[in-house]
Order: C-alpha cells, then structure tokens, then sequence
C-alpha cells in the first residue's frame, strides 16, 4: 500500500496524456475492428482526428497548457471562447449591469418592436442599497401633452437647428455596418431627430433623409487633403449639404480619450476609402490630436471658421474632460475673444466603443456625472451657458437616465449603445472582431446583408418614440411640463442606510458670473481657474515644474 501511495502522483501526471492515450488505443481498435464490420471507418476517423491533433499538441510550442494537457486542453479552449454567453444568459442576474443589463436591454427590445413594456410583480432594484436613484412625483400632476420635447441650437445663427432631447450618438460607417448606418439614419428620418455619423465622414448610407451632426474628428474624413490635413472645399461639399445640420468638432472620445486609432489597410475597400477621402488598400491613421489647430485661440477661430464655410450652420466641440485646465483654457479663450462654440457635447468615460484598449476602457476620462457638471458649473460661472447648449452622452438608454442626465445640466441626450439594441445588438461584445452576429459592427457582407433595412429603421423610430413617450410620462407624474424643467432637486440618491439627498444638496454648483467676479469655493476651480490660460493647453507652471521632480 506504501509504495502504491508514493507512486500516486506518478500516476496523475501520467493522467494528462489519458485522453490523448485513449484516442491512440481507439484508433487501433477501431482498425483493427474494420475487418468485422466497414462502419468502424467512421469511429477510426474520429479517433485519427483527436490522434493527429494530440499530437500536434505535443509538438507546438506556443500554448504550454495544450502541450501538457494534448486534446483536454480544447475544452478548456472552447469553455473559455463561450464564457462571456455562458455568464450573460445563465449567470448573471436580470440588473447587472456590465455593461447593459438584461433588463435594459430589454426595455429597448420591447420599445423597439413596439410591444408591451410593462413589469409585473414590483422592482429587482434594491432600493436601499447606497447609489439608488429616483424622481420624486408630484401630488399635483400634469396632463401629458405631447412627448415630441425639443431645444433650439444656434439661436441666432443663420440656420439654428430645432434638436429632439434624444439622438443617436457618433457610429461611423466602417465602425457599423452599411446596413445599420441605413437603418438609423432613415429610423431618424421617421422619428425627426438626428444622426451623428461618427468622425468616418458621410457615406452613402447616411443619406436616407435623416437629420445629421456632422462630425469630424482628428482625421478629417471628408474634407481632408490626401496628406491627413483639413480642406476647405471639400468641407463646403459636404457641410451646405441639406441634410447636415451641424457640424460638431471631436477634441476626444468618452471610451478612448487621446487615442487616436488605426484602420488597417485590409478594411480601407473602396467603398470606405471613397466615403473618407483616402486610398484604397492602405492604412488609415487617425492622430490622437488635431493639426488645424493647436491652442484655445486657434480653435475657437477653427469653429468661426467652419460656421462661415458652412453657410451659418451651428458648430460645437466634442469632447472627453480630461486635465481642468485645458478645458478652463478653452473657455477662457471664448471670453477673451467674445466668441464661442454654438454647443458642447460632453461624452462621459463610460461611453463605449468598437475596439480600445483595457486601461483606456476603465481608467481613463472622467464619468459623466463629474464632466457634464465642471462644464455646466464653468458655463454658468462664465455667464455663457444661457447662449451655448450642451448635450451628454455615455450609456444613457432609458428616459430615467435622460432625466436625469438633464437635470444635472444638459439640455439634450446622445445615445449609441441604446439605438445599437434597437438595431438587434445583443450585446456579444465582439465589435473588434468583424464577426458581429446581429450584423451591425461589421463590415462581413455575409452578416450585415441580413439585417434588414425596412424593419429595423422602424424599430429604431419606435424605440426613440417609445422612449419620449416614457419621459412624457414620468414628467407628468412629476408635476413637470417639459424636461427643460428639470433641475437638480428633481433627483435624488440614497447615499446610505439612512442618508438621502437630492443632487443640489450632492454637488457644488456656482452662482450665474461667479468666476468673473470672485473665486468660488470650489476645490477644482480653485486649484486650476486662475492659472489656466486661452493661449495654451499647456499644464501651469507650479504642474508642469512637478513633472521633473518627486518634490511637492
């Protein structure tokens, strides 16, 4: 017995080669069995298979685990390739959220096919838990009159641009597929609010009659020299278009904020190298910064610039909050030249997107809640936000979260993800891949050729329309006529077991021309406002002497 017990772990290294031994001893039996009877081929062939891939296992040097373990090794291989289905329909529960719950995606499925939303039985929200949110009601509530809620953008301008409070946030063509681009763009047309092309510049697929905010990135897909530089004819082209309402300029993306990104040369057809202005066949850069400008001045003259090649059309900025000072910069510019952008889009660091790196995912911009209010608060201290709108996007989906997204600041919602869902995403995560299976980010003819136009522009209609129609609800309930009411007292968070309190007691907000007369009592500006300068995106003097020394 002794000797049997010592010899045990002997036996369980053998026992990783059991599957790949098994296959040997099956292949020759099978053979050998193949003079009873010719069926046995068919067992041979399978066990010559597993022989020649066991084999191969123990002959490659790239996966240590498949050499140790040959043949077992795959289904560890294929468990793993299966685990985020696995996770997303037998584990996780109905509200969480990583990154949309099934319950939110859900609500947009429903909306979307224009079928019943309601719940049964009472919320899965534990609604004593630290983070919980809601809209108090009113005990004096409001006819509901209408849900078709609307801001004006570029008062003033020579064409201002009436925009519904929730659009369809930046997807560009080569991102999605020319399928889903059809489909949201003549689902905006249907519905009456806009399309973000996203900064891959108009493609076909976005001229189905729908709004569009024309955004150009750092790229300048669209109006660009063959050289990556901004060309004013071709902007002109493409900006007095009637179907572009806007032009909007992306300083940084929400998921990847100073990124940049690459298209490789495989993924440039002609079709997209037509749509942005490149060569077929080549690697696309887009640099992570601008060359049309490289100071708050230079920009705000770049957006004067464009608003006159446009014809009078309102021009805005999108952008990530990153250091607070380039962003006190930029407004500082506005006042000192006595211009500035007709709207801001502030684009939360939970925004999403097709392929990014990890840490630029989780770890870099700042979430929604912290930017909108520093730009709302600068605005206001600034006395400029009565003539600028801003918009906000980053995994907003429901009329609760536009709600509350307003009364944070914003006067209108963006949203990407939502409209995905709509479209029939099912959120598999693989958008990097070229293997989307609902074909919508995907450039595969053979996925995107399936989803079909005519009934998903519709479903993309209703979802918007379904989602107005909520928020017409829960403003009524609240008492409210239209969410340029909101504010905010309207929300309010649990912030423990027995603390309650409405957003206006949470955050800081300045007073109307605070920052012109006095420094408020707020940490940020009162770090960062003084020493911002309109002449440079530079850090301050005292930041950037800290970058060479450990020494505070």
């Amino acid at each position: 017995m002794p000797s049997l017990l010592a010899r045990l772990p002997e036996w369980r290294s053998l026992s990783r080669y059991a599957a790949y031994g098994a296959s040997i001893i099956g292949l020759i039996t099978s053979l050998a069995l193949m003079a009873i009877s010719p069926l046995w081929g068919l067992a041979a062939l399978v066990f010559a298979a597993l022989v020649v891939l066991g084999t191969y296992d123990l002959r490659q040097r790239r996966r240590t685990v498949s050499r140790n373990y040959p043949i077992l090794a795959h289904f560890r291989y294929g468990l793993e390739a299966i685990g985020p289905e696995i996770r997303q329909y037998f584990i996780q529960s109905d509200t969480e959220p990583r990154p949309f719950s099934r319950e939110q995606r859900d609500a947009v499925y429903q909306r979307a096919k224009n079928s019943m939303n309601k719940k049964p039985f009472g919320s899965l929200l534990d609604m004593y838990a630290p983070g919980y949110e809601w809209i108090n009601p009113s005990l004096a509530p409001k006819p509901i009159n209408g849900h078709d809620f609307r801001v004006t953008i570029g008062a003033g301008r020579a064409q201002p641009y009436s925009a519904s409070v929730f659009n369809i946030s930046a997807m560009s063509f080569g991102s999605l597929s020319g399928n889903a681009i059809e489909s949201l763009n003549l689902g905006a047309a249907r519905g009456g609010f806009y399309h973000d092309t996203g900064e891959g510049a108009i493609s076909p697929y976005h001229l189905q009659g729908g709004d569009l905010v024309w955004e150009i990135g750092s790229g300048y897909f669209g109006c660009r020299t063959l050289d990556g530089h901004f060309d004013e004819e071709r902007f002109i082209e493409g900006a007095t278009r009637p179907e572009v309402k806007m032009i909007e300029i992306k300083l940084s993306q929400g998921a990847k904020p100073g990124h940049g990104g690459i298209l490789p040369a495989a993924k440039v057809t002609d079709e997209i190298a037509s749509t942005r202005g490149v060569k077929a066949g080549e690697d696309v850069v887009s640099p992570s910064a601008h060359t049309a400008f490289t100071t708050p001045r230079e920009l705000i003259a770049f957006i004067i610039r464009l608003r006159e090649l446009s014809g009078g059309k309102p021009v805005g900025i999108k952008l990530a909050i990153g250091h607070p000072w380039e962003w006190f910069g930029l407004v500082k510019a506005m006042l000192a030249t006595g211009e500035h952008p007709d709207f801001i889009v502030v684009d939360g660091g939970e925004g999403g997107t097709g392929a990014a790196p990890l840490e630029f995912i989780n770890r870099m911009g700042m979430p929604l809640t912290e930017a909108l209010l520093l730009v709302h608060n600068t605005l206001v201290g600034t006395n400029l936000r009565e003539t600028i709108k801003v918009g906000a996007a980053g995994k907003l989906i429901s009329a609760f979260d536009i709600a509350r997204t307003i009364a944070l600041g914003a006067d209108w919602c963006n949203a990407a993800r939502g409209y995905m869902f709509a479209l029939g995403c099912i959120q598999a995560r693989a958008c990097h891949t070229d293997r989307c299976p609902s074909g919508v980010a995907t450039q595969d003819p053979r996925r995107s050729a399936h989803l079909d136009v005519a009934n998903k522009s519709v479903r993309v209609q209703h979802f918007h329309d379904n989602t107005m129609k909520a928020m017409a609800e829960m403003l009524a309930a609240a008492g409210l006529n239209s969410p340029s009411e909101l504010g905010p007292e309207h929300i309010l968070r649990r912030v423990s077991d027995h603390e309650i309190r409405a957003f206006d007691q949470m955050f800081n907000y300045l007073a109307p021309g605070s920052l012109l007369t006095h420094q408020p009592d707020h940490q940020v500006f009162d770090s960062y406002w003084e020493q911002a300068s309109a002449e440079s995106f530079t850090p301050p003097e005292v930041l950037s002497d800290r970058r060479t020394s450990k020494l505070y």
